[in-house]
């Protein structure tokens, strides 16, 4: 068996019958080469199969070009175009990812910001677990900047970029009520976090604006609690909650949900007890997943920003890492959502 081996700059200089540091300084894309000689070596390169040494790289540079990013659950289809987004505005700016899942648990958390000051990353883009949150601040007085994703933590004193939840479950709700809702109840994940603190708001602010009192206090629904902290929203928690709202027997104008996943079980509670979306019932919800629009009917909901959020606090990061001894306040950007109004809300009960 022939050992394979590394292509060095040696191995190209060696080729081309130029120096190793004339190699070097076309390769990392210093003036002092004449373009026909960069063409020359670059194409040689790719010849010889040369792949950059990141390690040495970030010696010479004094940067280890990398940008952590801390999510709670990849299965979240949210997190998943923003990992997405987040990589390829990096590539473009030369760095790469190093993504670490922390499950919604406090040690999670707190792992996750001790490997990142340990791998010496440039900046982190960290969407936190709900604690006290003192790992991420020594984690920032280290002076690795950090961005909060989708979650916003006052107390951490950081830049934030995530979406406007409090506006899009505001104007969803305004939409249920203009489309002939009087009564209006909403199920909710039962996390404390900013996300549901805001789309609540949002909720209560509508009603409020329209003379109208909740159907009911908000429920909360224990998802990602029973077998696993990694597993999705389960619609059968909203399936269940939505049983005891129809057996209640006082049954709402209107739902609204939290997320998509809690629409699947509320619509098949509805369908079982023999009431129809929406001739009986209005269904709104929020996240816009894939299967939103495939339900019968399909689902009115929140279309959420993801991509733009994570190109957004690619940029937000390296500006902080371009001026790390800046001290200006924290820049918070709530980016807007987008109402998909579908079949689920166009009709309610005749009042």
């Amino acid at each position: 068996m022939v050992e394979s081996r590394r292509v060095t700059l040696k191995d190209i200089a060696k080729s081309l019958g130029v120096s190793v540091n004339t190699v070097s300084r076309a390769l990392t894309g210093k003036d002092s080469v004449g373009e026909d000689t960069r063409a020359r070596i670059k194409a040689e390169a790719e010849r010889l199969g040369y792949v950059p040494n990141s390690m040495a790289r970030s010696l010479v540079l004094g940067s280890a070009m990398t940008l952590g990013l801390v999510i709670t659950n990849p299965s979240n289809p949210f997190y998943a175009q923003l990992i997405s987004a987040i990589e390829q505005r990096g590539r473009v700016n030369g760095y790469s990812l190093m993504l670490l899942v922390t499950e919604e648990s406090p040690d999670g958390d707190r792992a996750a910001a001790e490997t990142l000051l340990r791998w010496g990353v440039d900046g982190a883009l960290v969407v936190p677990v709900r604690s006290d949150g003192e790992h991420w601040a020594r984690l920032d007085e280290s002076g690795v900047p950090l961005v909060c994703l989708n979650r916003d933590f006052p107390a951490l004193d950081l830049d934030f970029v995530g979406v406007d939840y409090e506006h899009g479950a505001y104007v969803a709700t305004r939409h249920l009520i203009d489309s002939g809702a009087r009564s209006l109840c909403l199920l909710e994940e039962d996390l404390p976090i900013s996300p549901v603190e805001d789309r609540t708001a949002g909720f209560r602010r509508a009603l409020a604006e329209s003379g109208l009192q909740p159907h009911e206090p908000v429920r909360a629904v224990p998802t990602r609690r029973h077998e696993s902290l990694a597993l999705p929203w389960e619609p059968a928690d909203a399936y269940r909650l939505a049983q005891e709202i129809v057996r209640g027997g006082d049954l709402p104008d209107a739902i609204m949900v939290g997320n998509d996943y809690f629409a699947l079980g509320v619509y098949r509670a509805l369908t079982e007890a023999g009431l129809r979306v929406p001739g009986d019932v209005l269904v709104g919800g929020f996240g816009d997943h894939p299967f939103a629009a495939y339900l019968n009917p399909p689902l009115t909901t929140v279309r959420l920003p993801a991509a733009d959020i994570g190109t957004t606090a690619v940029d937000v990061l390296q500006q902080r890492m371009k001026a790390r001894d800046d001290e200006s306040a924290p820049e918070k950007r709530h980016l807007p959502a987008e109402l998909v109004v579908r079949a689920s809300s166009r009709a309610g009960r005749a009042h």
